[in-house]
């Protein structure tokens, strides 16, 4: 009896060093942010959450920025950076480039419940294009290749719709960024280019208007995609389950424990996100399939 006491301390004893063992072998935590905003906007967005981390898990905490979303992609894949705010084409596309390398913690929840978004394409109100008829011929601009709102997503639901946008339209350029497109489509560049909105209150065009970036009124969406899973926060598969787990209930409880810091990184005054809920792998299979389908139509 008192050998299983003194084994059971000795177990209770060793747990808290365990639980910090992994702050031992990374004394400095890298995040990465993909390029959906300047990249100004971008790193001012996320010093605040950076600092609550910081002071949340007691180590140095540094945010990755790429110019593109391959960047923040190849880091994770190559072990530069441990967690990412990933999209769920992004996602999915970490998830084949590494092999199963990485996993999704958590996604946002709006203040609606939901936890989806929804690509859009949009034109300047004040043009002729009413709906995608209208864009016959015109240049429609998509985001990125690794975008799921901005390119995966409309270009696959176009193409089921019959409107096989490498043909259908005159161009279809890569912007860069959700709003280089946007901007785009105010500046006259292009004649639309894809988005994405959470809600009526919550998206790319008005964020930008929050800004000062563009009018209100200025640019209006004309399609709009089924609902989009969120992407999720994510991880790579490698790191020490504590660190995972620490990281995780360091997102999860941002809301209440820094609300500041919360309401900025998630879009300042538009946001409508109120916090986070787990997620899996099988909540993003579908858009792993859907990009094996874009890159085998690019083949053949």
């Amino acid at each position: 009896m008192r050998l299983i006491a003194a084994t059971a301390l000795l177990t209770i004893l060793a747990l808290p060093a365990v639980a910090a063992d992994w702050k031992s072998d990374y004394k400095v935590v890298r995040f990465g942010v993909l390029s959906s905003e300047n990249e100004k906007d971008r790193v001012a967005r996320y010093k605040p959450f950076e600092a609550y981390l910081k002071k949340t898990l007691g180590v140095d905490v540094e945010l990755f920025t790429a110019g593109n979303f391959d960047g923040v992609i190849q880091a994770l894949a190559a072990d530069q950076i441990e967690f990412a705010f990933l999209g769920s084409s992004a996602y999915a596309a970490a998830y084949t480039e590494t092999n199963g390398g990485v996993i999704p913690l958590l996604t946002a929840v709006q203040e609606d419940d939901s936890t989806g978004y929804f690509s859009v394409i949009t034109v300047r109100c004040d043009s002729p294009y009413k709906n995608i008829e209208d864009l016959k011929g015109k240049v429609l601009a998509f985001a990125d290749p690794d975008s799921t709102s901005g390119y995966a997503v409309p270009n696959y639901n176009l193409v089921q719709q019959g409107y096989e946008p490498s043909t259908y339209f005159s161009a279809t350029p890569f912007s860069g960024s959700h709003e280089a497109g946007v901007q785009g489509v105010v500046n006259g560049q292009f004649d639309a280019a894809a988005a994405y909105i959470n809600n009526e209150k919550s998206g790319i065009p008005q964020r930008m208007v929050s800004k000062g970036m563009i009018k209100e009124g200025e640019v209006c969406n004309i399609w709009m995609s089924p609902e989009i899973t969120s992407g999720p926060f994510t991880a790579r598969a490698n790191l020490p389950a504590e660190l995972i787990a620490d990281m995780r209930a360091a997102l999860k409880a941002i809301p209440e424990a820094d609300p500041a810091a919360h309401k900025e990184m998630t879009g300042a005054e538009n946001s409508t996100a109120k916090g986070y809920v787990e997620v899996d792998h099988e909540r993003y299979q579908w858009i792993v399939d859907m990009r094996a389908w874009l890159k085998a139509q690019r083949k053949s």
